[in-house]
């Protein structure tokens, strides 16, 4: 999207995918037994948003998300909101939404040609999951007061319900690419 000027259609695909993102909140978080920590699909759409909107674009929904989580909605999972949820524990995984966004963005318009569901995973693992626990995880560590592998050990468990949804992420990006392809070339 280089020299790319923002049209109302981009305006429209940026709400849209804050407001999907908003919206799988509302899906009860999935306990599974054997870790025994909740797994909720809010995080899948900031992979969405990269993978169908591209870096700049899928990066400013997170972003128009974030701003108005930060007004006081409540769109997050469990209904919270305000500016109290950036400070917390868990502040840093949603500054980590808005640059793993963009690098899933911009991982799947570089290979946006020759895009499968093995690389659209692969670029969703290392944006999404990769990129947001590489912010997360120290942001969690120094407001809990612990050593980092501590919290990396903390935040261990979540990680096979992130590569559940990067996976899924995956097949709906290859799925749109085929049918209604938002990103438009590569970068």
């Amino acid at each position: 999207m280089r020299g790319h000027r923002t049209t109302t259609k981009d305006i429209v695909h940026i709400a849209l995918f804050a407001a999907l993102t908003a919206a799988l909140a509302l899906f009860p978080p999935i306990a599974l037994p054997i870790i025994g920590v909740p797994i909720t699909a809010q995080s899948m759409g900031v992979m969405l948003a990269g993978a169908i909107l591209g870096a700049k674009r899928g990066g400013l929904a997170i972003v128009l998300l974030l701003a108005l989580v930060a007004v006081g909605l409540p769109l997050l999972s469990g209904g919270r909101g305000g500016l109290g949820v950036f400070f917390g524990p868990t502040g840093g995984f949603l500054f980590g939404w808005v640059a793993g966004a963009f690098v899933v963005g911009a991982l799947h318009e570089w290979g946006w040609r020759g895009l499968t569901p093995l690389r659209s995973f692969a670029y969703a693992v290392i944006g999404g999951v990769g990129v947001v626990y590489t912010i997360g995880v120290p942001w969690v560590a120094i407001n809990a007061d612990l050593p980092l592998l501590k919290a990396a050990i903390a935040s261990a468990p979540f990680l096979p319900g992130d590569l559940i949804k990067a996976g899924l992420a995956a097949l709906i990006a290859v799925t749109v690419k085929r049918s209604f392809p938002l990103i438009s070339k590569a970068a």
